[in-house]
């Protein structure tokens, strides 16, 4: 188990990768313009013009939980310092089995899956999010 110490550092790591410039765009787009309706579309979008920008920010998050899984980052710091995951994972979560089908990947995103069934709350929490995000979209219109 890391201590205190090595799970700061290695969490302020993770948070320096996070602001990179092709990663914050990425970032972005998930929680700003991705909102899939089935597996279907992320399937469709993980072979489409923003496959990079999927791809990127659900391995980072699914590598992020493997520590934290593992206990290469204490897993209450881990989840005190990344509610982002929630905000990413919300909107792959109702789509998870058929995702997984689709993509012949049973274990895909499996540690972003843990952490989140683990995480007091994030049932309710995600699927406010997911309401958040459907508002904000409608109002862009």
């Amino acid at each position: 188990m890391a201590t205190p110490y090595e799970s700061a550092r290695i969490l302020m790591e993770l948070y320096d990768l996070r602001r990179e410039e092709t990663m914050r765009e990425a970032r972005s787009w998930i929680v700003m313009e991705f909102h899939p309706e089935s597996a279907d579309e992320i399937v469709a979008a993980m072979s489409g013009e923003h496959s990079a920008k999927l791809r990127m920010v659900l391995s980072y998050w699914d590598m992020a939980a493997a520590f934290a899984n593992r206990g290469a980052i204490d897993a209450e710091m881990f989840r005190d310092a990344s509610g982002e995951l929630l905000a990413s994972f919300c909107k792959i979560e109702p789509h998870l089995e058929g995702f997984r089908e689709k993509t012949g990947n049973p274990e895909a995103l499996a540690h972003t899956e843990r952490v989140a069934s683990e995480w007091p709350g994030a049932t309710e929490r995600m699927a406010a999010m997911r309401e958040q995000f459907r508002e904000m979209a409608a109002a862009r219109g």
